[in-house]
């Protein structure tokens, strides 16, 4: 999600309810902390697929198979 949106919506939220604003406000960065690992574990595994991939299709790229 973008800034902007981010920030439009945080500030309807304040307008309605300022106390809940300020708590997704203070919580904001403890989130970001606690998603931090489970985003490095997506991107490992990400890269460990990639890797499988291009050794599983070496053999087809050595003979000459045309990628789409």
């Amino acid at each position: 999600m973008g800034s902007l949106p981010t920030l439009l919506l945080w500030c309807v939220l304040f307008v309605l309810c300022w106390p809940l604003a300020l708590l997704a406000l203070v919580l904001w960065p403890v989130e970001w902390l606690l998603s931090l690992p489970f985003r490095l574990i997506g991107i490992t595994f990400d890269a460990l697929f990639a890797l499988l991939r291009a050794i599983l299709f070496l053999p087809a790229r050595l003979l000459g198979a045309r990628p789409r």
